[in-house]
């Protein structure tokens, strides 16, 4: 079944057109089948007079004007009569079931041993024999007069209603399919991050019931957003308060200085979890579009980690600038640094360049790399590798963050285990796509 397209406008069209084809061809066998018989006894009838009118006027005419009336008949009926010879080569006629039914037909009205052929010699025509006395005669009928045209006319007729009915069927089911395909649009949006507009609400009652029910589950899942939003906000607000009178307390105490400043990191990767969090919740719309520059934004991130103390190594190509929503990507750019100098140490670099129609982001580590079947699964929210990447801190949102912002400005994250060992976390945006206004 590769051989069939894959949308359903295709298919269906394919289907509806290939059944009124059939149905066209069953109609004809059906019409051809039935005015079969009462051709073959007319056709039968028909000849079965012109020979016995033929051989009455031989029988009857005077001996002197016979050649007269053979004449006559070849000039106005197109009718002629040869002497049978036994000498004579016969053409057989065609063997398909029409002419038997005549041949039987003209059998009943002019006797069993009447003989039939197509030709005699050179001559063509229908040849039909008979007797008088007891010499046969052969008379021979124009073969137009006999064979039916081919109905050119019709089939020109036919398969203009064809094409006027394909054409019809082509439109009924581009209906059908349009607003289909703008579900299949919507839904897509929907599994990228972002909120459709509403699909109409009109059509036969199928696809309008269809619709709505869409619409009210985008209005849902977009509220559902917001009030996820909401209460991560209020969360973190009510969790940081209480954390930064924590890390003053503990500043201040006159407590062990190793225990102070374990305590003091502790309470920094709390805030840094929960604002994991928010990052994971915030809502990409509410940030407007705007011309940004990854190249110099991949910079900002290097000289920031230099002033941390990390030796950062850059190979930041020109890339054009893309309407993006700028915090977001400077959130992608700093967790995908952050991960990679957690696990790898030092040895970083990042890169940007253009490629093939894309803008490419890479972060590059040697630490111990993701197995490439885990990867996929790394991007899930509040998923760790147990094994090889495992024992540092986090709440396992950083990779499903970075995935995130990637699919909201329509592009993807890939995870690559790099050649000598550790990872390259490559993002890939599309340079002629715009962003349109989504969800989280």
């Amino acid at each position: 079944m590769n051989f069939l397209p894959r949308t359903l406008l295709w298919r269906s069209f394919l289907l509806i057109s290939l059944l009124m084809v059939i149905s066209a061809t069953a109609w004809f066998q059906i019409l051809r089948n039935y005015e079969r018989a009462p051709r073959a006894r007319q056709l039968a009838q028909m000849v079965a007079s012109v020979v016995n009118l033929t051989r009455t006027a031989l029988v009857t005419a005077k001996p002197d004007m016979r050649r007269e009336l053979l004449a006559e008949l070849s000039e106005r009926e197109g009718i002629r009569v040869y002497p049978a010879d036994p000498a004579d080569k016969l053409v057989l006629s065609p063997d398909v079931p029409f002419v038997h039914m005549v041949h039987a037909q003209i059998r009943q009205r002019l006797g069993a041993g009447t003989r039939f052929a197509s030709g005699i010699g050179e001559q063509r025509g229908f040849f039909i024999s008979f007797h008088i006395d007891d010499d046969e005669y052969w008379v021979m009928l124009p073969r137009e007069r006999i064979e039916r045209p081919f109905p050119w006319q019709w089939l020109g007729w036919t398969m203009l209603a064809l094409f006027l009915s394909l054409i019809g069927a082509w439109l009924i089911v581009s209906r059908i399919n349009r607003p289909l395909k703008s579900l299949a649009a919507a839904a897509a949006d929907i599994g990228r991050g972002k909120t459709p507009a509403p699909l109409p609400e009109s059509g036969p009652i199928e696809i309008e019931t269809l619709a709505r029910s869409f619409n009210q589950m985008s209005r849902d899942l977009a509220r559902l957003d917001s009030d996820r939003a909401l209460i991560l906000a209020g969360v973190s607000h009510d969790l940081r308060t209480p954390l930064s009178r924590l890390r003053l307390s503990t500043e201040m105490s006159a407590s062990d200085e190793a225990l102070k400043q374990g305590m003091i990191a502790d309470i920094a990767e709390m805030d840094s979890i929960i604002g994991q969090f928010l990052d994971f919740a915030r809502a990409q719309s509410e940030e407007p579009l705007e011309p940004t520059d990854i190249a110099a934004l991949a910079r900002e991130a290097v000289e920031h980690q230099l002033r941390l103390g990390h030796a950062l190594r850059a190979n930041i190509g020109p890339v054009p600038e893309k309407p993006l929503h700028r915090m977001g990507i400077k959130r992608m750019i700093s967790n995908l640094v952050d991960n990679a100098i957690a696990y790898a140490g030092e040895d970083v670099c990042i890169a940007t360049r253009s490629e093939g129609g894309k803008l490419i982001l890479e972060v590059l580590d040697r630490g111990p790399g993701i197995p490439p079947l885990e990867a996929e699964r790394l991007k899930q929210p509040f998923t760790r590798l147990e094994q090889a990447r495992s024992g540092k801190g986090g709440s396992g949102l950083g990779l499903a963050i970075v995935d995130r912002i990637a699919r909201h400005h329509g592009g993807s994250l890939e995870l690559l285990s790099r050649e000598g060992g550790g990872l390259i976390a490559r993002v890939s945006l599309p340079l002629q796509q715009a962003t349109s206004q989504s969800r989280g």
